[in-house]
């Protein structure tokens, strides 16, 4: 009896269960629609935001410097986030049914790369910024109200900035990045799996 047994052997003939590749496509091409449905709506909202404060001003001229200050902030913060995030669509749309598994991976991972900036440096600018813009647009109209109702405008308003900033973001975040993470290990599965 021969007790020289093959494990090596026996290893490469067991069966392995494939990640189902249409599968994979079908889940990075949900990402890819996810994902574009998200910028365009983002785009549409903010335009309409920035849209609406135009109108407020030449609507109802505000008197005080720091209103019109205010607003300008605002909607340029708004356009610069627009113009950044917009950078993303190129490297969405690149997503296609002809890449390789490697090119899917790295195209992944651009986009993982260019979300965390967004998410870390933009998204910080944006909510300073923004925070700095409705404080001087507010300013105004809380000179009118009194000390109360001016304090608690402003106390509610940045409250409402902290939940945003310290509950909201951090969850989308998380969300988007557990998405990507997820997509991507499975795509260096099948890479594995076809290179070993």
């Amino acid at each position: 009896m021969d007790n020289n047994i093959d494990f090596k052997d026996l290893w490469k003939k067991q069966p392995v269960s494939q990640p189902n590749f249409e599968d994979l496509l079908a889940r990075l091409k949900q990402f890819k629609k996810a994902a574009l449905r998200s910028l365009w709506i983002t785009n549409i909202l903010l335009i309409a935001t920035s849209i609406f404060i135009a109108f407020i001003w030449y609507y109802y001229e505000p008197q005080f410097v720091s209103t019109k200050i205010g607003i300008i902030i605002t909607i340029l913060t708004m356009i610069i986030y627009l113009v950044i995030y917009n950078r993303l669509l190129k490297t969405y749309k690149n997503i296609d049914s002809t890449q390789t598994n490697q090119e899917y991976v790295q195209t992944l991972i651009s986009i993982k790369k260019k979300q965390q900036h967004l998410q870390s440096k933009i998204l910080s600018l944006y909510f300073v910024l923004l925070t700095i813009g409705l404080c001087l647009y507010m300013y105004e109209y809380a000179s009118r109200m009194t000390i109360f109702w001016a304090v608690f405008t402003y106390a509610m308003t940045l409250f409402w900035m902290g939940i945003n900033w310290f509950f909201i973001r951090p969850k989308q975040i998380e969300k988007q990045q557990r998405k990507i993470n997820n997509l991507i290990k499975k795509f260096e599965e099948v890479n594995n799996q076809l290179y070993s």
